[in-house]
């Protein structure tokens, strides 16, 4: 993580100043810029602890700590009902991660080293999750019409939950004979308990100013007429995935595009295949069901990012050219969402 990001700690205590002063709009902008290095922070404790723990054990701590930012947001979200916010920032965690992060990713990339190459099977593999993925959220939107439809339903909404999340930890087995590349290349020097504090406190100040972040969503589309669909599908993804974004920049620079590919496509994996069904099941236990189905323009734009994933990886090359039209795709989509 760029050490200047560190600088927006500062945010965390105006954020609790701006939360006990009623200054509900303040709160929620000293909240988003809070969240960007704590986010950060907490990928570095945890690549570090896996280089601690060996790969199987460091595989599955990657897997539970990988987006937990985006988790902890959106369980915030979800308890105050706010589901459109959180299917939009599924969505937009997705989309943000195939077309801008990869985008920007090769388009740096392919300027500093001209054309790349990367294990094509490997993020062929990850890109067959994310299509099985999108076929899970098209579904219900095609099948299930209707309010008479609703129980049926929340029972599919569950059982595909369970599907995807099987699927997710066989793709993760399937990784885990893979070498953690990562560790020999960008992990830190932490020791084992240093790692522990640190993920453990980053976790807890994640959580504090996520319930800000979701306090401040009514204030901010009353106050600048954002509309909560695009704060979830556009802005919550950018800020919960800002420091893994410079990552797989900065990877792309070094010419290791194999790491850049793994963080923005492995991470939508992540958000379709483990987030989402574990949304699903917890929204079951607050009582509250949330179901799989998403609006037609979520569908859309996420079937059309992950085609494009698709054909991107299917040569194992890239170049900047690649990197610009998935920019070029994201922009498109985030004007139209924004004018929606």
């Amino acid at each position: 993580m760029g050490h200047f990001l560190y600088y927006l700690l500062l945010a965390i205590p105006f954020s609790i100043y701006f939360r006990f002063s009623g200054s509900e709009l303040a709160m929620f902008f000293a909240a988003c810029l809070s969240i960007i290095p704590l986010a950060g922070i907490m990928g570095e404790a945890t690549e570090s602890l896996a280089c601690h723990t060996g790969d199987k054990v460091g595989g599955l701590l990657n897997a539970t700590f990988g987006n937990a930012t985006e988790l902890l947001i959106t369980i915030f979200a979800l308890r105050a009902g706010l589901f459109d916010v959180v299917k939009a920032s599924i969505a937009g965690s997705i989309l943000g991660n195939i077309l801008l992060v990869l985008g920007l990713a090769i388009l740096v990339g392919g300027i500093k080293n001209g054309e790349q190459t990367f294990d094509r099977v490997h993020i062929n593999n990850q890109t067959s999750l994310m299509f099985l993925a999108a076929i899970a959220l098209i579904i219900p939107a095609v099948f299930f019409q209707g309010e008479r439809q609703h129980h049926a339903l929340e029972g599919f909404s569950l059982a595909v939950a369970s599907i995807l999340l099987i699927l997710y930890f066989a793709g993760l087995l399937f990784a885990m004979r893979r070498n953690n590349e990562i560790c020999a290349v960008e992990a830190t020097h932490w020791s084992k308990a240093k790692a522990v504090f640190i993920l453990g406190l980053s976790t807890v100040l994640i959580a504090i100013e996520s319930e800000f972040l979701v306090g401040g969503i009514e204030p901010v589309t009353e106050a600048l007429g954002w509309s909560q669909f695009f704060i979830g599908i556009i802005i919550i993804p950018i800020i919960g995935n800002a420091a893994e974004h410079f990552t797989a920049v900065t990877m792309a620079v070094k010419n290791k595009m194999d790491l850049s590919f793994e963080i923005a496509v492995g991470s939508s994996t992540q958000i379709a295949m483990l987030v989402t069904p574990l949304l699903v099941f917890l929204s079951f236990a607050f009582g509250s069901p949330m179901t799989m189905m998403f609006n037609y323009n979520e569908i859309v734009a996420v079937a059309l990012a992950v085609l494009i994933a698709q054909f991107i990886s299917m040569d194992g090359e890239s170049n900047w050219l690649e990197g610009a039209l998935l920019l070029a795709a994201y922009f498109i989509v985030a004007i139209a969402f924004y004018f929606l």
